[in-house]
């Protein structure tokens, strides 16, 4: 971090052990560090990726000039002051001209401990899944959706019993290799039948009757779909952990939404290069807990599950909206398959997030919960 301050110096006399300065550049959210007129001392490099501008010039500059005038921080930073105490603050919204739309973080700020006047703020952006799942819990975009649905019922299931139909008739004929093929052209079929039954998908509350899937299933299900089809010219290979417990959860919802993250890589990457590549990788995070809002209980997401490809990445400007219905910069997409793996996902407990370099390269991550009997046995760890 060129030009950026040491911060061991920017709070010279304070009572704080500060750790040095790689570890607070290592922190994936924005640190400040603001004196009693409330120009800024001290960035980290998250802090320069946030306000997209190097450490240096944030230094020249007092807070105020970075948000929007009247913006909640600001109140936010002057109540530490006055009370001395900690304050948090979720969901507030920093959008501003010069930051951009779509900028809801999740405030940090503290009093350093003797001197009240410097006040340390973390900004932590919430997730682009938070921001989606709000955006699909309002009911006008799930009729509309629901509505769709409904009239693609009729147009979807006569094909599919035909092509169901198709391929039982070819099964006899065939090596038991491509019998194979033809039972997992019948069982996609049912399973689409079964999605096209449940046509009220946005807009259904009904809980979901779950039971432990194993993901590793679900993934190589998902990888053998994708080899023989979309992505039969792409490297797929798998990072799992070999311990991670069950999910709870509806095995063919899960298989339809990583089914549409894998097929979205490939179609990044597309059908022209030959060095394209897939990632499906599982991990146990057992620190991973979120709030629950309006309680104080906290929800353990320590299952994860990423499909990062090294496509050509996603837009600047689509980022903000990568999960809402109807959006998409395919020529004859929908707009709607990534607002159903955010549904899904959501429905099963769990959030998705997505990084993506717009030089290239993408990676989707589900945070999932797992089964009360397996977070029960692992005491702690849950």
């Amino acid at each position: 971090m060129t030009g950026a301050p040491d911060l061991s110096q920017a709070i010279a006399g304070g009572s704080v052990d500060m750790q040095p300065n790689d570890l607070l550049n290592a922190l994936p959210h924005t640190v400040l560090l603001l004196e009693p007129d409330n120009r800024i001392t001290y960035a980290n490099s998250a802090a320069e990726d946030f306000f997209q501008m190097s450490a240096s010039t944030l230094c020249r500059h007092e807070i105020g000039d970075m948000v929007a005038f009247g913006s909640p921080l600001l109140a936010l930073i002057e109540q530490v002051r006055h009370d001395g105490t900690t304050v948090n603050e979720y969901g507030v919204d920093l959008s501003s001209p010069k930051l951009g739309s779509h900028r809801f973080v999740d405030i940090h700020s503290a009093p350093l401990a003797e001197q009240p006047e410097r006040v340390l703020v973390i900004l932590q952006q919430r997730s682009m899944a938070q921001m989606i799942e709000r955006q699909l819990t309002h009911r006008g975009a799930a009729r509309t959706v629901s509505g769709l649905s409904a009239v693609l019922a009729h147009e979807i299931k006569n094909p599919l019993s035909g092509i169901r139909g198709a391929a039982q008739l070819l099964e006899g004929s065939l090596s038991d290799q491509d019998r194979t093929l033809t039972q997992l052209i019948c069982a996609e079929s049912d399973r689409i039948c079964k999605l096209v039954d449940r046509m009220e998908v946005f807009g259904d509350e009904r809980p979901i009757i779950k039971e432990p899937v194993n993901i590793h299933s679900v993934l190589d299900h998902v990888k053998r779909l994708g080899a023989n089809g979309f992505a039969k010219n792409i490297s797929i290979t798998e990072s799992y952990d070999p311990s991670l417990p069950y999910v709870p959860g509806n095995r063919d919802q899960l298989v339809q939404a990583f089914l549409n993250l894998l097929k979205n890589a490939a179609e990044a990457i597309g059908t022209e290069r030959s060095d394209g590549q897939i990632v499906l990788a599982t991990s146990f995070r057992p620190g991973v807990r979120l709030s629950v809002p309006g309680s104080r209980a906290r929800v353990s997401l320590p299952l994860e599950i990423s499909i990062e490809d090294n496509g050509s990445g996603i837009p600047a400007d689509l980022r903000p909206h990568l999960f809402d219905p109807f959006i998409t910069t395919k020529q004859n997409g929908t707009g709607l398959g990534l607002a159903l793996v955010a549904k899904i996902v959501g429905d099963h407990g769990g959030i998705i997030e997505c990084e993506s370099d717009p030089r290239g390269g993408s990676i989707f991550r589900a945070l999932m919960p797992m089964s009360d009997e397996v977070a029960t046995a692992r005491g702690g760890d849950a």
